[in-house]
């Protein structure tokens, strides 16, 4: 195979530039000759430090013009080398195809990338395994720090990682852990779907989970049971993960082929605990000529911007995934700073958010 140069242009010595000596005149030196700037602020601007050091908007947005301009990409083993920071963290989800995961992976690659960091992710698909490799895979890479949704049962790995990378959890938790979390409240925000339920008059109420053993799923069981204990009402809990395929397989299940009177039917409402299982409950209903909120009540747990324009709109429970992403981000720089100046660390924070009702015509 051979490479070949394309040249535009009258050919002669003079005028040939290679990639090679582009790389090497765009840099912190060239951008501050062309903007009129020292070379601290150019570097300070471009390494997200310009708040820190006052510098004016009219700097910022300047420098950072004639970066793009020039397609200016820092050297990051130099700057590894000479900072001793990758100004890169690590990010575990367990499905970046769960709409969940990806609006939550997004806001903490925003937000991280407003303090001049880099996003490294990683998808453990639910899978401890997956989970392990990935966290080794952040080792090998030197990140600064690690941003974890959890999916072992037991912390032991996670604590060992974190006292070499500092480590914050976030949606998900270890009830005894030394780490810090954020997490959603999601004992109230399932007790407050199942009141709603029986505020509304619904009697016979489905609840389908996601995966049994992960923290969330655990504490929405316990929230809807919690709400439910000593009401005279029928309940059952069926699933097995946060997906379309289950909400479709169990609400299949649950429903026989003609469900003829509404008196008939087993459930006359369904609680899916993601909104992945929502869209296999609708699906399911629909084959079963069943119109959600007039022969089935239905609630989701998570907020998505789609499901306003369902019909009918779904009433749901909204974790705020913005905070929590915010509260995760800062937390963890608290701990990379600390570390990073050879000072003690704060104590663990614990947060549990509380999630609210968003109140729709599916039930």
């Amino acid at each position: 195979m051979h490479n070949r140069l394309c040249f535009v242009g009258k050919y002669t010595k003079k005028n040939i530039t290679f990639a090679s000596d582009m790389a090497e005149k765009v840099n912190i030196f060239s951008i501050s000759e062309k903007t009129g700037y020292s070379v601290s602020t150019v570097s300070r601007v471009l390494s997200g430090k310009a708040e820190r050091y006052r510098i004016s908007k009219k700097a910022v947005d300047l420098i950072t013009q004639e970066a793009n301009r020039c397609n200016y990409r820092p050297n990051m083993a130099a700057q590894t080398l000479r900072t001793q920071k990758s100004q890169t963290v690590g990010l575990l989800v367990p499905g970046i195809d769960n709409p969940f995961f990806a609006t939550l992976a997004a806001t903490v690659i925003q937000m991280l990338e407003a303090r001049g960091y880099h996003t490294l992710l990683a998808d453990s698909q639910e899978s401890p395994r997956e989970e392990e490799q990935a966290l080794q895979m952040f080792r090998s890479r030197s990140v600064d720090g690690i941003i974890c949704v959890p999916v072992a049962t037991t912390p032991a790995l996670h604590e060992q990682v974190s006292r070499i990378i500092p480590m914050v959890l976030i949606d998900r938790y270890f009830e005894q852990t030394s780490l810090p979390y954020v997490c959603t409240d999601n004992h109230a925000g399932a007790s407050i779907a199942a009141q709603y339920l029986l505020d509304k008059g619904y009697s016979r109420i489905l609840a389908i989970q996601g995966v049994p053993s992960s923290m969330p799923n655990r504490e929405r069981v316990r929230g809807f049971l919690d709400a439910l204990q000593d009401q005279p009402v029928c309940t059952a809990i069926a699933g097995d993960a946060f997906s379309v395929e289950n909400g479709y397989r169990e609400t299949l299940a649950a429903f026989p082929p003609v469900s003829g009177n509404a008196a008939d039917r087993p459930y006359d409402a369904i609680f899916a605990f993601s909104s992945t299982i929502l869209l296999g409950v609708i699906q399911a209903l629909r084959e079963l000529h069943l119109q959600v909120g007039r022969d089935v009540g239905v609630i989701s747990y998570d907020n998505n911007g789609f499901l306003d324009f369902l019909d009918p709109a779904v009433t749901r429970v909204e974790q705020h995934v913005k905070e929590i992403g915010q509260m995760g981000v800062d937390i963890l720089f608290k701990l990379m700073e600390a570390r990073q100046a050879g000072l003690p660390e704060p104590a663990a924070e614990h947060r549990l958010i509380a999630p609210t009702l968003i109140v729709r015509a599916s039930c």
